[in-house]
């Protein structure tokens, strides 16, 4: 029997390029966002509060990365209501759990199949978060391939 297993974790220089394609997007789509990166433990590796973004946006932002890394089913965050809603124990449930969003914009960030981090975006509407986030993960996949 092992005593001790390995885990994957995004690196620094990793979670920087992809925050900085997701400050590009962002800008593009002209909206003042947070963007907070996450290690495969749910703390913060990288972090950027952009020059006009909503104060509230700083604690959403993380805590979107983090329920992204913490929930079992390896789930974007706006994807966690279609996954309870025909469990009503977890759905009431669900509201207590400190630091968990069930708000668009928050993903696991993979690298073959294993959970390395999580972002998380907030300063927009869902969609818009979504659509940074993805910029993000797109700059991921180029660098894995």
């Amino acid at each position: 029997m092992q005593a001790t297993f390995t885990k994957q974790s995004i690196t620094a220089e990793q979670a920087q390029i992809m925050l900085d394609a997701a400050i590009v997007k962002a800008e593009e789509i002209n909206k003042p966002m947070v963007i907070a990166i996450v290690d495969e433990s749910g703390q913060l590796k990288s972090f950027r509060r952009m020059d006009g973004a909503a104060l509230i946006s700083i604690g959403v932002a993380q805590d979107k990365a983090y329920s992204a890394v913490a929930n079992a089913w390896g789930h974007a965050t706006h994807e966690f209501y279609d996954h309870i809603k025909k469990n009503p124990a977890t759905l009431i449930g669900i509201p207590h759990i400190p630091r968990y969003m069930v708000i668009g914009g928050g993903f696991p960030i993979k690298i073959n199949g294993e959970v390395v981090g999580g972002i998380g975006v907030s300063g927009g509407n869902a969609d818009q978060d979504i659509t940074v986030a993805k910029a993000a993960l797109e700059v991921l996949t180029q660098a894995v391939v």
